[in-house]
């Protein structure tokens, strides 16, 4: 069952929409003052076109906020199955994965209209790097 927060999370996603246009290049600068080594690792993981990997996940970062109300189980089965492949696999720890979240969080949170807005981003980023830490 979707939880009372969807239809905050619906209009405040179509208002940073307005505002913001394409997040990318806001969560990737938040993300890599965060974590500049981590820059290194997108090269790596995608020596050809970074861009894209980067877009792929500020995308997946998005879908996991969007999604957490409607569909939390779903979300973490991705988060479950996403974040250890990651942290095993790839070498990615799992706090940039959360930092992913939390900088797409964090990028939304500042085109918030008023404080309610901006809580329901924190909440919600605080919400996903536990699931994120659960998967651990």
């Amino acid at each position: 069952m979707a939880d009372s927060r969807l239809p905050l999370v619906e209009a405040a996603l179509e208002h940073a929409a307005e505002v913001l246009g394409d997040v990318t290049p806001l969560v990737m600068a938040e993300f890599f003052t965060r974590y500049p080594e981590a820059e290194a690792s997108f090269a790596h993981h995608a020596p050809h076109n970074p861009a894209k990997l980067e877009a792929e996940m500020v995308e997946n970062a998005l879908y996991c906020l969007m999604t957490w109300c409607e569909r939390r189980a779903e979300v973490e089965i991705i988060l479950q199955t996403s974040a250890p492949h990651h942290n095993d696999t790839l070498q990615v720890p799992y706090a940039w994965y959360s930092s992913m979240i939390a900088a797409t969080g964090a990028v939304l949170a500042r085109a918030s209209r008023d404080e309610g807005e901006r809580s329901l981003w924190q909440d919600l980023c605080a919400e996903l790097e536990a699931a994120v830490a659960s998967a651990a």
